[in-house]
């Protein structure tokens, strides 16, 4: 083996033995031991509403009765 394998794969094998186990936390104090109600089913398509393509409306009028009132006319 090459040296330079080794200067690089030693520190990995020595800090992969060296880690320390995680603390042993008690759980009723988890937040996720809370409450939490049932999810309800609901359907993917459940709010479908079948649209078919129209013809478009005459875009002057509709534009004319949103556009702001001036005043003095």
């Amino acid at each position: 083996m090459k040296s330079s394998f080794l200067v690089a794969a030693l520190p990995l094998v020595v800090s992969g033995c060296a880690s320390t186990l995680p603390e042993v936390v008690d759980s009723a104090g988890h937040p996720d031991s809370a409450y939490a109600a049932p999810v309800r089913y609901e359907g993917a398509i459940g709010s479908y509403t079948h649209r078919i393509p129209v013809d478009p409306k005459p875009w002057r009028g509709l534009n004319d009765a949103q556009a702001p009132r001036q005043e003095g006319t």
